[in-house]
């Protein structure tokens, strides 16, 4: 890819996607910036000559390939595409509502397959580019409260790493990206923070404890979603990107504990884990 590489990035009208649109734009780059209310994308990122604002729901396919089409009429080709839109259904997985749970996977899980799928054609005729989609701590470290965000973030997350295969012989370069805790909107109640519809006694007291805890956490987060835009910059400029790129010091330190605990898991059990092969001596 060249120096001055055109960035398509979803959820770029709040939190984390005006970052990352931010640095590119001031890398140089042209950026294709989506969400729902292009208003609101102007009004966070102003007006730019290297700017397409365009509107975008996620959850639509074809409104997918209407923004990718638009793309390349402005810029010509798609360079980076960066899927960073989403939201969060908090809850206790018996309080998260079915159509709770169907609507996390929509947005965090086939928003970005949509996206994605609108435009590697593009990336494909040009035999270039890179795919890099935000999940979270989330999605690799399952989380108290956080049973349909986790899942949204894990489907993605597998998703990911074999779409590597898929693509790699085209040229086309794929990111996860896990962040931690930054400030964003993520935790703004009617935002981005779905609370559970559903009610049991049995949760009832943890419920009410957790959904205090996660409004005090807003604007308290240690992360700063600057400096995660322009890391996505430098990384998206490296001759080969990381397959994985874990986003705060917090998340480096629970990825490492978890990684212990899946060797020191498998270890426990090593012996009868290695006794499932048919037997075939008697053949």
């Amino acid at each position: 890819m060249s120096s001055k590489n055109v960035w398509f990035i979803t959820g770029a009208a709040r939190g984390m996607g005006v970052d990352i649109a931010t640095a590119a734009l001031a890398a140089g780059h042209a950026v294709v910036a989506t969400a729902r209310d292009t208003q609101k994308v102007t009004a966070a990122l102003g007006e730019h000559e290297n700017l397409l604002a365009l509107s975008l729901d996620i959850t639509d396919p074809q409104a997918s390939i209407t923004a990718a089409q638009a793309a390349v009429d402005r810029f010509g080709r798609i360079d980076v595409l960066v899927n960073n839109a989403g939201n969060f259904y908090a809850g206790y997985f018996e309080e998260i509502s079915d159509q709770q749970m169907r609507k996390q996977m929509e947005t965090n899980f086939f928003g970005p397959l949509n996206v994605t799928r609108a435009i590697l054609p593009v990336m494909r005729t040009q035999r270039s580019g890179h795919v890099i989609t935000i999940t979270s701590a989330a999605g690799i470290i399952g989380q108290e409260f956080c049973a349909a965000y986790a899942a949204s973030k894990f489907a993605l997350e597998g998703w990911m790493e074999s779409l590597r295969y898929d693509v790699e012989p085209f040229g086309i370069y794929t990111t996860i990206v896990e962040p931690g805790f930054f400030r964003t909107e993520l935790l703004v109640e009617g935002a981005s923070s779905i609370w559970p519809e559903l009610s049991i006694d049995d949760y009832a007291e943890r419920t009410t404890a957790t959904i205090a805890a996660w409004k005090s956490m807003n604007g308290q987060q240690g992360g700063d979603p600057a400096k995660l835009g322009a890391a996505l910059v430098a990384i998206a400029a490296l001759e080969n990107p990381p397959l994985r790129f874990v986003a705060g010091a917090d998340v480096v330190a629970g990825v490492e504990q978890k990684a212990r605990l899946l060797l020191d898991q498998v270890d426990a059990h090593r012996e009868l884990s290695s006794t499932m092969a048919i037997d075939t001596s008697n053949d």
